[in-house]
């Protein structure tokens, strides 16, 4: 190997540092990212002008009738508006259909997002009736709301409003905020209203505007006694999750070896001045200028060697031919 060669090995090995050095700074590019969240989950939210879960007792059969009906259940997203309701019992009033429900306004919407949950309920100049009693109303009311709001990172609120005048049996109440008030009405029953309730939670939230506990004996129509509950104005929400951030894959271990495979072109503008410098490499005076530049090449040791040998050789045999002439 001459000296050109040895320039030449040495100029390829600086040109495979360079290039691995352009190809290995992608990758700690790469691995340097920032931090990324994964998709949090939608929240959830639900509203209802009424739900009923009545025992319906009959005077003649040793059975109970349920009454369960629903008016405007919905859950997110979703809204709906309708003002009456009827339903049917077998053995009540020869099974004719009854109101259980009408309203000049009942009306819910449910609404959820990555952000927000939210149920809503409104209810306007209302009768609700049970079976046995077709002209007396169990509840009248003039207006009746209820809100439920979950927003991410932030705490549930409920809310629900009894406003106007609230007639039960018949009677005339007066409602305490948060309270319980008992009507008993003799010959008819006894309801027991809780006024505004309302629950929350870190992620949860539920109001209701009323909630009746009903216990009547009409003895009227076939029906010896209602009991149960019936439920006005109901709205529940809950909070979204919140997006997850997952920390960063460390440097050069990230699943993406894109970046490497991208940047071979620095390698090969490199190595073009290689080809040009190998031309001169087969002209004789080059060769003779290298020589003088670095005084020998790496075949200057064996050749000191083989000359070392040939002229031992060649002074034994002068020795053995200088004895055989004496």
């Amino acid at each position: 190997m001459n000296g050109n060669n040895f320039r030449m090995s040495a100029r390829r090995c600086a040109t495979a540092a360079a290039a691995t050095v352009l190809a290995a700074g992608p990758v700690t590019l790469a691995g340097a990212g920032s931090a990324h969240a994964t998709d949090g989950q939608e929240g959830h939210a639900s509203a209802s002008v009424l739900r009923t879960g009545l025992d319906v007792s009959l005077l003649n059969k040793t059975v109970n009738v349920p009454l369960t009906v629903s008016l405007n259940e919905v859950e997110a997203p979703q809204s709906a508006q309708q003002t009456a309701l009827t339903a049917r019992l077998d053995g009540v009033d020869g099974g004719k259909p009854f109101s259980v429900i009408r309203a000049d306004v009942a009306k819910t919407d449910a609404t959820a997002s990555a952000d927000k949950a939210e149920g809503m309920v409104q209810l306007a100049h209302a009768r609700i009736h049970v079976p046995g009693l077709p002209l007396l109303s169990l509840i009248e009311v003039d207006q009746v709301t209820s809100k439920a709001t979950c927003e991410a990172g932030e705490s549930p609120v409920a809310s629900s409003n009894v406003l106007g005048s609230v007639r039960v049996l018949g009677k005339r109440v007066t409602l305490t905020a948060g309270g319980t008030t008992d009507v008993r009405v003799p010959g008819v029953g006894e309801v027991r209203l809780d006024l505004s309730k309302r629950e929350t939670t870190s992620r949860t939230a539920a109001a209701t505007a009323l909630e009746l506990k009903v216990s009547v004996n009409p003895l009227k129509l076939n029906v010896a006694e209602v009991e149960g509950t019936v439920t006005l104005a109901k709205a529940t929400c809950e909070s979204p999750t919140a997006p997850e951030k997952e920390a960063a894959p460390p440097a050069g271990q990230g699943g993406d070896d894109k970046p490497q495979g991208g940047d071979e072109e620095p390698q090969s503008s490199d190595v073009k001045p290689q080809s040009a410098d190998v031309k001169p490499q087969a002209a004789p005076e080059k060769k003779t200028v290298d020589l003088a530049e670095t005084g020998g090449s790496s075949l200057t040791p064996y050749l000191a060697a083989g000359s070392a040998v040939l002229l031992a050789a060649g002074g034994g045999a002068l020795a053995v031919a200088r004895r055989r002439r004496g």
